[in-house]
């Protein structure tokens, strides 16, 4: 047994055999020492937590398992173990042969010879390193959890703020208000589903026009694109603006309209690799729209300076970084969107992207 080497006590008897096998199967690492913190007993699991082998660790001593600013946890432990002490579970770090650092959670035991005395400390150690990294992951999600609640309530706040102005009674207000926070609802569903790694450009459009139905009548193309938080959100209101006016007043009102939904990624003037983005929507031109007559004379959310405006015109793209523009005329309603690709999709491994705040104030 190798990876017992220098057990303390007989091993010889059948319950020494039965307690080496134990030790030696053990997926923690259990070693034992002596009063000056020389290894005497090291088995598999520590040889595969640590890197030594047994023939490497036994007779050397357990401070080369000790970061240099933890030196003192040694002395600690051995001082209580010579009084007779219980030393209780406790969580700290230790270093492998290749140099790297393990978490690892120690228990710590008195080793008695026939006598009852003292004569040295065995300790089990637990890799911890898994759970240490999920803690780190559940604090970073709670943080970027409360960052985006936050993130909503202002969003919301705004929402009824800019509503309330343009809404003629309570019961408008209220369907607004209701269906606004519905879509940002839809947006927010598909980031959860994703651990809020992003959601694909194609899933947005469709989660975001599912309410308003002609599907048969929309067209997506567009290459395969993933966005950040950010662009879904604001992406997402923008969207639900415009399918709302179009189920109203625009193509997705009858069923001869039609719908247009493109999406391209090119080099800008600086170089820069931007997306571009059109949404274009035809629909027969309605009795009440004069020949000539200025574009966008219809008297409907999109044409009024409302909530929806202000979103398309400026929420959207400044948060994004880039530039919209909305164009109407009798028959036709246009919206598009150009922006840095970077700002718009999700970013490479290891680069982070601040998440802009949207802002409906004048």
């Amino acid at each position: 047994m190798t990876g017992l080497a220098g057990i303390d006590g007989p091993i010889d008897t059948p319950a020494g055999a039965r307690l080496a096998a134990i030790v030696d199967s053990s997926f923690d690492a259990i070693i034992s020492k002596d009063l000056n913190s020389v290894i005497t007993s090291w088995n598999g699991a520590a040889e595969r937590m640590f890197g030594y082998t047994a023939e490497e660790a036994v007779g050397q001593s357990v401070l080369m398992l000790i970061p240099d600013h933890l030196r003192d946890e040694e002395a600690d432990i051995i001082g209580r173990i010579r009084n007779g002490q219980l030393v209780a579970s406790y969580e700290t770090i230790r270093r492998r042969k290749d140099g790297g650092f393990i978490a690892v959670s120690l228990t710590v035991s008195p080793i008695r010879n026939a006598t009852g005395e003292i004569i040295g400390a065995s300790k089990i150690a637990r890799d911890i390193t898994a759970a240490k990294e999920s803690e780190r992951r559940i604090r970073l999600l709670l943080r970027e959890v409360n960052h985006r609640v936050k993130n909503q309530f202002a969003v919301i706040l705004s929402m009824i703020r800019e509503t309330s102005k343009r809404a003629t009674d309570p019961r408008e207000f209220e369907e607004l208000i209701r269906s606004r926070i519905m879509a940002l609802s839809r947006s927010h569903d598909l980031l959860v589903n994703s651990e809020w790694a992003g959601a694909s450009l194609f899933d947005l459009i469709q989660e975001q026009l599912k309410p308003f139905g002609h599907e048969e009548q929309v067209s997506l193309s567009g290459p395969l694109l993933t966005l950040q938080p950010n662009a879904v959100q604001n992406l997402g209101m923008a969207f639900h603006e415009l399918g709302t006016n179009s189920s109203k007043y625009g193509a997705l009102a009858s069923d001869a309209g039609r719908l247009e939904i493109t999406w391209q990624i090119a080099t800008g003037v600086l170089g820069t690799r931007e997306i571009h983005l059109v949404w274009d929507e035809t629909m027969p031109v309605p009795a009440g729209d004069r020949p000539g007559g200025r574009p966008g004379e219809r008297q409907d959310e999109s044409t009024r300076k409302g909530f929806g405006t202000v979103v398309l015109q400026r929420v959207a793209p400044q948060s994004l970084n880039g530039s919209a523009v909305l164009t109407r005329s009798p028959g036709q309603v246009s919206w598009s969107l150009t922006a840095p690709l970077e700002s718009i999709i999700v970013p490479q491994l290891g680069a982070e992207m601040p998440a802009a705040e949207p802002s409906f104030g004048p």
